[in-house]
């Protein structure tokens, strides 16, 4: 057999379901291979979108997510929604075509080292050599981007290397990685931390939706009577509407959450991730002792010195422990849980327009059921997605964090249908953010995968000006026009629905998903709240 077959045989060996990506030159054997194979290639408009629609597949099954592009611009594009999934922790396969070997020594059209290319940006980069060692390659590829903390492997494909025949091999057995229970000393030793503590509070992060340990970590809080805060990537591992919820972290501001954190004596970490919000925001005085529950020992950091260290699987972690923990008779959290209640509620009935952030999010909140999802793009709006939106399950608020890249939300949202047809999924995006990949309105037209897109508009990249504003008292180039989203989205065959009155929302929103199509809402979204929440958290006083 050609060694693009052997490949392709690989492939399928993983598990793999979708290919996202373009057909180029350079991977025309692979293209062919596919033909045959039950494996379905979804076409998409750029690069970036196939990243980004393999990244958001990886968050959402645990599974790689593979992307496909032929050489030169097609795997340079790849490189952001690449980046972003291995900074997220999010498995992820990219492939790229390349040239033949014979002309890769010297200046050659397209050619650039892609190898040397991707390697900062994955866990694992390598070229394909020769036809025998693809089984080899393939299953050390996915091995290591399933393997915590998940990430991305890149592997480079020469077209003269897929072209050549290939006897005696087939695809090696699959081997995953799975976490041993902590050793008990340590064990014992968490435990006598957490039991001598009088404040501790929990720090829930995206390592726990990797680990599905969801269910562990409500009975954990719940037993030993202890809050729980989550970080932006791990909304929903504990219900936003269960009383030992105190919202998420991850805003650079002081905020209510902060205060729980500002009282504790002990932060239990678990499933924490440094890059998803950076311990000098929460441990400033360093006088918190850190109980790090992961699968991997803690990143080095001068405000994250752990005092004890449980290594393994977090959902055997978690009930092991709590067998030698007293329950706390705590209830110096329950102020700030009624405050964190009252402030999601508190623009519910407001009819200003343009509208406030908080409403929009309320009443998207309202036509919604607990597991349908929500892919947030990055802008001004991630930051009232992360702080507002009461998840209620995991994986139902995706949120590009580590590296926090504009573009995700349309493709996100793209892969989320594709994983949970069942769902409504909802890309909540700024106009700007929406413009980057705007052109995959028709790959979700030509797929049939009802999506809504709910466009903040603004006219402005809003994030930035609120972050001028509160540097250097004012704005610089933030501006900028846009097209008409309602004919923009019609003329992809989509339907479009501008909100011209605030109490216009909700209706829309749920004619939105009746429709069962692919719509974009043009939602005019008043930013001055921006301005308004940095100067609330500016001044605000724990009541604790």
């Amino acid at each position: 057999m050609k060694a693009s077959d052997l490949f392709i045989r690989c492939l399928e060996h993983e598990g793999v379901k979708y290919i996202f990506g373009i057909p180029g030159e350079e991977n025309l054997d692979v293209m062919d291979s596919l033909v045959d194979s039950p494996i379905q290639f979804i076409t998409v408009r750029h690069e970036q979108g196939a990243a980004f629609m393999a990244d958001v597949y990886g968050r959402l099954t645990g599974k790689a997510g593979v992307c496909l592009a032929t050489l030169g611009p097609g795997a340079t594009n790849l490189i952001t929604g690449v980046a972003d999934a291995n900074m997220d922790k999010a498995p992820l396969v990219a492939i790229a075509g390349q040239a033949s070997t014979t002309r890769l020594h010297k200046e050659s059209h397209q050619v650039l080292n892609l190898v040397g290319l991707f390697q900062p940006i994955s866990k694992y980069s390598i070229q394909i050599l020769a036809p025998e060692i693809i089984p080899e390659i393939v299953a050390k590829a996915f091995k290591v981007a399933e393997a915590e903390k998940p990430g991305c492997s890149f592997m480079d494909f020469p077209e003269n290397i897929a072209d050549m025949d290939v006897s005696d091999k087939a695809p090696l057995r699959v081997l995953r990685h799975t976490a041993p229970v902590p050793p008990e000393k340590k064990i014992r030793q968490a435990a006598k931390l957490i039991n001598e503590a009088s404040y501790p509070i929990i720090m829930a992060g995206n390592g726990i939706i990797r680990d599905q340990a969801s269910d562990s970590l409500v009975t954990f809080a719940e037993k030993l009577n202890i809050p729980v805060a989550t970080t932006f990537m791990a909304k929903g591992v504990i219900p936003f509407s269960h009383p030992l919820c105190l919202g998420s972290v991850g805003l650079q501001s002081k905020d209510y959450v902060s205060c729980g954190f500002d009282r504790a004596d002990v932060i239990i970490c678990i499933g924490f991730d440094m890059v998803e919000y950076h311990p000098y925001l929460w441990n400033k005085a360093k006088t918190a002792k850190v109980v790090h529950i992961n699968e991997l020992p803690a990143e080095v950091d001068e405000y994250y010195t752990v005092e004890v260290g449980m290594i393994g699987n977090l959902g055997a972690g978690m009930r092991q422990l709590a067998e030698q923990i007293a329950p706390k008779k705590q209830t110096f959290w329950k102020n700030l849980r009624d405050l964190i209640v009252a402030e999601m509620q508190q623009h519910a009935e407001n009819r200003a327009f343009p509208i406030k952030p908080q409403k929009i999010l309320w009443d998207l909140r309202q036509v919604l059921a607990p597991k349908d999802i929500v892919i947030s793009d990055v802008g001004a709006h991630k930051m009232w997605v992360a702080r507002m939106y009461r998840a209620e399950t995991p994986n139902t608020c995706i949120i590009s964090n580590g590296f926090a890249a504009m573009g995700i939300a349309l493709p996100g949202a793209i892969a989320a249908k594709i994983v949970q047809p069942a769902q409504v999924v909802v890309a909540v995006t700024g106009d700007a953010g929406f413009m980057m990949n705007c052109q995959e309105l028709e790959t979700a037209m030509r797929l049939g995968t009802p999506i809504i897109v709910l466009i903040w508009h603004d006219n402005e990249y809003g994030l930035i000006k609120w972050k001028q504003e509160v540097q250097f008292g004012r704005s610089s180039h933030i501006g900028f026009g846009n097209p008409d989203f309602v004919q923009f989205a019609e003329s992809f065959g989509a339907k479009g629905y501008r909100v011209e009155r605030t109490e216009d929302l909700l209706p829309i929103l749920k004619q939105a998903i009746d429709d069962k199509t692919v719509v974009v809402i043009d939602c005019p979204v008043d930013y001055s709240e921006n301005m308004k929440l940095t100067e609330k958290l500016g001044h605000l006083v724990c009541p604790i």
